[in-house]
């Protein structure tokens, strides 16, 4: 949409393993005609929750070149122990030049809801509702009041999902590495990176290698270069989704272990006739 409207969009991206802020490259895309920034945290498909340090540093390239933001902190609260979700909106000067978003399916786990939030100042608020008018046509304001009710009485619900999404993805995470894939780190949402190369066949994408186990294996993940604007995007990497039940979880991992194992030991078998 930004595109649609003339903008012109400038990606830059996290920098593997640890999807650290490419400081550098963050600052020289800034310049004097740069009108806002879009930041994610916690992020989607990383798991990576941006530090007080990092939102500082993004704070004063937004202050120092008259920016604005639109913070995307749909994940605030799946959030694992002991990091803490740190609003860009909360930091000094950001308050009057940030855009703040909020879902209810994230939030609540009600994610055919599609009933979300953005709080900013007026000023801002303002140009956005107009635009918003011509956009929906059709609102469950049904779903709005449930929405509005879980925020003021139902906070013991989302403030324990960090936990309990932490357990799972504690679950899933020793089982992957077990069948020799590389987890990368992540400190909330409820996505997990591996590392597929120690099981792609030669000249397989992640994009191939997710058809391959969806139809051969029975589990299926996505292809991390669909999330990437850019050409110089990573082709091994795949988001696994962990906001299931334990039991699917674990059969998932029994479907994906008996595919690796049975195509090693089959490749095993074949080298040995080989050599014979």
């Amino acid at each position: 949409m930004a595109q649609q409207v003339g903008a012109k969009l400038v990606p830059v991206q996290l920098q593997l393993p640890n999807w650290d802020i490419p400081r550098q490259q963050l600052e020289a895309a800034f310049s004097n005609k740069t009108k806002f920034i879009l930041v994610n945290t916690p992020h989607n498909p990383t798991g990576k929750v941006f530090t007080p340090d990092e939102l500082a540093f993004i704070a004063q390239l937004c202050l120092r070149h008259n920016a604005y933001a639109l913070a995307d902190e749909v994940y605030e609260h799946l959030v694992f122990a002991p990091q803490q979700h740190v609003s860009l909106r909360s930091l000094p000067g950001m308050a009057q030049r940030t855009i703040r978003l909020g879902s209810a399916g994230k939030t609540f786990s009600f994610t055919a809801w599609k009933v979300g939030w953005m709080t900013g100042p007026a000023h801002l608020l303002g140009p956005i509702i107009k635009a918003h008018q011509f956009l929906v046509f059709t609102v469950a304001s049904n779903l709005q009041h449930a929405v509005a009710y879980g925020l003021d009485e139902a906070d013991w619900f989302y403030k324990g999902l960090g936990l309990e999404l932490q357990a799972k993805r504690q679950r899933l995470e020793p089982r992957l590495e077990a069948l020799g894939l590389s987890v990368l780190p992540a400190q909330g949402t409820y996505f997990l990176t591996a590392d597929m190369r120690s099981i792609m066949k030669p000249g397989e994408d992640d994009v191939a290698l997710c058809k391959r186990l969806t139809v051969e294996a029975g589990v299926t993940v996505i292809p991390l270069s669909a999330f990437y604007a850019s050409d110089s995007r990573p082709h091994s990497l795949v988001r696994f989704c962990f906001c299931k039940e334990d039991a699917k979880l674990d059969a998932a991992c029994e479907k994906l272990a008996a595919y690796i194992n049975g195509g090693q030991q089959q490749q095993q078998q074949e080298e040995e006739e080989q050599e014979q």
